[in-house]
């Protein structure tokens, strides 16, 4: 609104001077008009000077003349002189000193004699200036006889009078200008208005997701195609954070789930033998079960730190130079008794050896230990575990695979997501399903990948990491 207002006020105000300049020259041109006119007339009276006793013959072309410089002294409140060469003059002047005499003694002689010298060169005169404090308009036309000039008519009137009438233009200037802000201001308001509305149901929905409420959605047909574009945005954001806050309530039940199963197991069990409910060489047996659960509760608590640990933003792989199939080989040693006792047949297959990669070694082993106790807690008694490494280009990549059940199509997208195991899943069992999404946010970290393979048999996780410059 107000680069408007200025707007309309620099542009009223370059109308108010055009109307101005405009209106002047027009009285002026009439004026020169009216002063060509006496001077032709006087041009064209018979006799050779203003003195000369043949111009009473021309009665009829004298009296026109009279009457149009009265008309004019009258019309402008005007001074006119009509002067030849021999310095004879005829003055009109009746009007102005009945009306303004101060006028008439305001004027400069030496002023009116220049001017009149000029007429007399043959120049017409048409300007602007200061008389004492009155400032005046000066028009002048030779008057020619033979082809030469053989006087000079001067008409001299104030300023004010060829500027009168301008304040009744001003005002109309103003009101108009006044009523074109006024409809323009409303219709900005209207445009402004209609342009904020999307805005202001962002703003709503804004506020409603600030009090806890995702599923609020704005309209993306209205507005500019760059608000459409926001408010899609808009809307794409809300779906995410609703996928967040499940993500999130998911979340809570599933750990408050997984807690409460060993403290509920723990607690009965020792409230049981502190009771006597549980006969005393039964003991043993429940002392077991409640270090299984004490065990599976800490292995949950440590996930969970694990886990928490690697989502922070500051968390940053420490880079290291060293051998992946050596980490393999010790990864399998560790596991040996478990191997044994399931009778799995284990072997490595690795292109190349060594094969150095560049990574956070302690990350890495964490994901090897992972996959690998998933692959023996999966594969039957007897089962197949193969450990792979090949070098592409610059990147290795390590596959664990199994001969285990595999994963059912239906669960493969949900692989990776936290607390995912059900007993259809790949990773059903006593675990608490954060292993995998602990692999995940691992591999992300280094900016490489981890996905389960295709397989006609088992399952088959492979992740990649960059190699070791050489």
């Amino acid at each position: 609104m107000a680069a408007i207002l200025l707007t309309t006020v620099c542009l009223s105000a370059v109308w108010w001077l055009t109307l101005r300049n405009q209106q002047i020259n027009v009285r002026l041109d009439h004026l020169s008009g009216e002063a060509e006119e006496i001077a032709y007339l006087a041009g064209n009276l018979s006799g050779s000077g203003l003195m000369d006793p043949m111009w009473n013959r021309d009665s009829e072309t004298l009296a026109y003349l009279n009457q149009i410089a009265g008309d004019v002294s009258k019309e402008y409140n005007a001074f006119i002189m009509i002067i030849d060469r021999n310095h004879q003059a005829l003055v009109y002047n009746e009007a102005i000193s009945n009306e303004d005499p101060a006028f008439v003694k305001s004027m400069s002689q030496d002023e009116v004699n220049k001017a009149l010298q000029k007429i007399l060169d043959g120049e017409k005169l048409r300007m602007r200036s200061e008389s004492g404090n009155a400032p005046m308009f000066t028009v002048g036309e030779p008057v020619e006889k033979g082809g030469r000039v053989s006087g000079a008519v001067l008409i001299r009137t104030r300023a004010q009078k060829i500027e009168s009438g301008l304040g009744e233009i001003l005002w109309r200037v103003v009101a108009l200008a006044a009523a074109v802000t006024a409809l323009t201001g409303v219709v900005v308001f209207l445009f402004v208005r209609r342009r904020l509305k999307p805005l202001k149901q962002l703003e709503t929905a804004a506020a409603t997701i600030a009090e806890g409420d995702f599923s609020v959605q704005v309209d993306e047909k209205k507005g500019d195609p760059e608000l459409r574009e926001l408010s899609g945005a808009f809307n794409t954001m809300t779906r995410k954070l609703q996928g967040v806050e499940a993500g999130r309530r998911e979340f809570v039940a599933n750990v408050s789930h997984e807690l409460r199963s060993p403290i509920t197991s723990i607690k009965g069990f020792a409230e049981g033998m502190a009771d006597g409910v549980i006969p005393a060489e039964e003991q043993p047996k429940y002392l077991r079960l409640v270090a299984d659960e004490s065990k599976r509760l800490s292995g949950l608590i440590d996930d969970l730190l694990a886990l928490s640990r690697l989502e922070r933003e500051d968390a940053k792989p420490d880079y290291t130079d060293f051998d992946i199939n050596e980490m393999l080989r010790r990864a399998v040693i560790c596991r040996m008794n478990d191997l044994e006792e399931k009778k799995i047949d284990i072997s490595c297959e690795f292109e190349t050896d060594p094969c150095p990669v560049h990574a956070d070694s302690d990350r890495i082993e964490q994901v090897v230990i992972n996959l690998l106790d998933n692959a023996i807690k999966f594969t039957p008694e007897g089962g197949r575990i193969t450990l792979e490494t090949e070098v592409k280009n610059d990147t290795a990549e390590i596959t664990v695979r199994d001969s285990g059940s595999g994963v059912p199509p239906e669960d493969r997208e949900k692989i990776f997501d936290r607390f995912f195991t059900a007993d259809r899943a790949h990773t059903a069992g006593k675990g608490t399903g954060l292993g995998l999404s602990i692999c995940k946010r691992i591999m992300d970290m280094h900016g490489q990948s981890i996905r389960l393979l295709d397989t006609e048999e088992g399952a088959a996780f492979r992740f990649t990491l960059k190699t070791a410059e050489k």
